[in-house]
């Protein structure tokens, strides 16, 4: 059995963690120096593909049909065949009454969710945050929507926090988003 380090999952085998997608390193095996053995007949032939001369049995039956046909073609009438003879040209039409299976567009959308989330590798559940505390996978949640027009300052801005340009996280200016890992602008 094996046992994932990042997660604790246990899978009887792989190359890979069936849970939060981590990759097994590779066993490493001792490799014991080869000695060759002085009594060994070493092949001869360095690629392996000598002519081999090959006697045919006598005793062995052929079963390999002779060169020439010996009986004359037979027509089979209960043969089916599947190869169709050409009709010709055929009009396409459309059919009305086929169901395409697609539902006319309503407009309304699923919202993502928002809150507490439970994270679909290691089920961890985490309020906030758009990455897994416990495995580090990105979890199901939509980005914090912009509280401010574009341009316009906040009044806590002056503190040394601003808001992250790609997933809209606090972070402190001139270090990188503890979210997404965007490097935040220092303010000039």
């Amino acid at each position: 059995m094996i046992i994932c380090s990042l997660c604790d999952h246990v899978q009887p085998e792989g190359t890979e963690c069936e849970v939060c997608g981590r990759v097994f390193p590779a066993p490493e095996l001792d490799v014991a120096p080869v000695a060759p053995l002085a009594e060994l007949e070493l092949t001869p032939h360095t690629g392996g593909r000598a002519p081999v001369q090959v006697a045919a049995i006598p005793e062995l039956d052929l079963t390999r049909q002779k060169a020439g046909p010996d009986l004359p073609p037979q027509v089979v009438p209960d043969l089916e065949l599947t190869r169709a003879r050409d009709i010709g040209a055929v009009p396409v039409a459309p059919l009305l009454e086929l169901d395409t299976g697609r539902a006319q567009d309503d407009g309304v959308r699923t919202a993502a969710p928002v809150g507490a989330v439970v994270c679909r590798y290691c089920r961890n559940v985490q309020a906030d945050g758009l990455l897994c505390d416990r495995c580090g996978m990105r979890l199901p949640k939509a980005r914090p929507a912009a509280t401010a027009a574009a341009g316009a300052k906040r009044a806590d801005d002056d503190d040394g926090w601003t808001n992250c340009t790609s997933c809209q996280t606090r972070v402190r200016r001139g270090r990188a988003c503890s979210e997404c890992g965007t490097r935040s602008q220092a303010e000039a």
